[in-house]
This record gives structure tokens, C-alpha cells and sequence, in this order.
């Protein structure tokens, strides 16, 4: 947003503009609260009240429309921007300037870690893949490192590990899963460019909304963090699973990226627990896809890394 306000010609007060399926359009309305600006936020239908609450608090105007990120995006695009010619749209992640600011995540890292070794592995969510790109283009700026990449994703909004499958974009029907804030039914171009490059270690899984609650439960219980399923995925990924990626031992090193996500609360983390029971291992194979091509992985982690 600072971006696209330094490269306006004259001094104005432009309205923000945003789709989101939630987290990306709360952010757009705190970063313009701060600004003093204004910001319109469209979102889906599946997007919740908890999220609606949150970004009405934070001053910004919300419209649901359409069942997906996609149909709420397009609203925003044909009814509002083009209406508006001063307009700022924000994207909630296909532009390099959202990759460059999720890059400094890695910069953080290997700052904290340099001196007892960079880890071995990064976990991120995966949506419509801002946070992936980010990722790839930070470890890029670190010179010989490379790293595993883990992009884990929910069955039913699993848009990058179905696109590799198939050996190409595609758009999902729909979004089924509950981490509806993981709700692109397409990846950006780039990152599927990026997962189907060998030297870029990425490899893709999906888990179901069972496991991803259950590392939300973990993360409560063991670090007193409240996170949505579309970050607890990530922790199931690594710390609940009986199958991991080929090679994981004890002595991995491994950073997950706890992007949090606003679309929890202690009520939801109850109803989760009821409905998908407590802690145990999540296990069995799990669509999984392995750097660069399609494919199941099969790899066997008898002891968790170091996480």
C-alpha cells in the first residue's frame, strides 16, 4: 500500500480497495486505519461473522459477494474500481510487491539462525501462494542455501497440490474445506511456476480439516497461541504426523511459519475439539506431491525433527 501511495504523481486520498477471503482484507483495513485513508473490503459468502466483526472494527467498508475469493474479486474489479479511476486495488497476494514484504519472514529467519545453522526446512500455508513466492524469493538472497520448502494446503482448497497432479493450472469448483481464508480456487502463475521447478525444493501436501484442527489444538495447548486451520495445518504437517517428507530425522531443523489467521476464536477452538475429538497422531499417507512433478509420497518419520 506505502508502494503504491509513493508512486501516485500529487498528493491525494485514495480509497483502498481489496477481495479477500478474510485475513488479507482485515490487513488492507488496519494498514489504512493507521494511513487515515479509506478501504472497502469485498469477501465471499463463506468468509465468517467472526471476520466481518473484525474488519468493521478496523474501519473498513465490507461487501459479501459470490461463493469463492474469485467471484468476490471479480465484483470488486468490474463494480468498484471501475468506478472509481483513483482507486488503489490491493491484492491479497499475485504481486511481487506482497512477495517482497513476505520475503523479509526469511530475512528474520537466517538473521536469528545464522550462527547455529539455517534450517533445513520452511513450512508455510499455501492459498493463492503470496506467502509461498515470498518465501522462494528470500531464500534466493541467501546465498548457497537451499532448503526444503513444505507448502501444505486443506483438502478442499488444495488449488497448488491438485494444479501439480494435473501437470497444470487449474481452478477448483469450489472451496470445501473449513480454512476458508486458504480459499483461492486458482494459484498465481508464479507459484505454480515455482513448485514445478527441481531447484526450488518445494514439495506440496494436503491434510484434511481434521488434522489441521488438531494443530490448532496443539498450538493452544503447548504455546498458548490461537490460530485458524489454515495455519494449524502446518503444525499438524510436522508435529502430529506419522508421515513426513523423506529424509526428516531428529536433527532436522525446521521453521514453521505461524501465520496466525484471525478466523479463530476460543469458542471455535471448542467446537473443533467436539466434533474432530483431542490430541493423537494424524497419520496414514496424505495426498502429498514432491518437488517439481506429480506424485504420492511415501516417507516414514520415526522421530519428530527439531522444530
Amino acid at each position: 500500500m506505502l508502494s503504491r501511495l509513493r508512486s501516485l504523481n500529487s498528493p491525494t486520498s485514495p480509497h483502498f480497495y481489496a477481495s479477500s477471503g478474510g485475513n488479507a482484507g482485515l490487513a488492507c483495513a488496519t494498514a489504512a486505519a493507521s494511513l487515515n485513508l479509506p478501504c472497502t473490503i469485498v469477501v465471499p459468502t463463506s468468509t465468517s461473522p467472526l471476520m466481518i466483526r473484525k474488519i468493521f472494527a478496523a474501519r473498513g467498508s465490507v461487501l459479501q459477494v459470490g461463493a469463492t475469493w474469485k467471484e468476490a474479486d471479480t465484483y470488486l474489479r468490474q463494480e468498484l474500481l471501475s468506478r472509481d479511476q483513483g482507486g488503489i486495488y490491493v491484492p491479497p497476494f499475485d504481486h511481487p510487491d506482497i512477495w517482497k514484504g513476505n520475503a523479509t519472514v526469511v530475512e528474520e529467519v537466517a538473521g536469528e539462525m545464522r550462527e547455529d545453522g539455517l534450517p533445513d526446512v520452511l513450512v508455510c500455508s499455501v492459498g493463492g501462494g503470496g506467502l509461498l513466492n515470498g518465501l522462494v524469493e528470500g531464500i534466493e538472497a541467501v546465498p548457497g542455501w537451499k532448503p526444503t520448502v513444505l507448502a501444505v494446503e486443506t483438502k478442499g482448497a488444495d488449488s497448488l497440490a491438485q494444479a501439480l497432479l494435473a501437470g497444470e493450472l487449474i481452478t477448483l469448483p469450489g472451496i470445501t474445506s473449513i480454512a476458508t481464508s486458504l480459499g483461492a480456487t486458482r494459484v498465481s502463475e508464479q507459484t505454480f511456476l515455482y513448485a514445478t521447478q527441481p531447484e526450488r525444493h518445494i514439495t506440496s501436501q494436503a491434510l484434511n480439516d481434521e488434522e489441521a484442527t488438531r494443530g490448532c489444538v496443539l498450538l493452544a495447548d503447548t504455546e498458548r497461541l490461537l490460530v485458524e486451520a489454515a495455519c494449524g495445518v502446518c503444525v499438524a504437517a510436522v508435529c502430529l504426523a506419522e508421515r513426513a517428507v523423506s529424509g526428516w530425522g531428529k536433527d532436522t531443523k525446521v521453521v514453521i511459519v505461524v501465520c496466525g489467521g484471525s478466523n479463530c476464536s476460543v469458542e471455535m477452538l471448542a467446537e473443533w475439539k467436539r466434533e474432530f475429538g483431542g490430541l493423537k497422531k494424524v497419520g496414514g499417507v496424505r495426498d502429498s506431491v514432491g518437488e517439481g512433478k506429480g506424485g504420492v509420497i511415501d516417507s516414514g518419520l520415526q522421530t519428530p525433527p527439531e522444530v
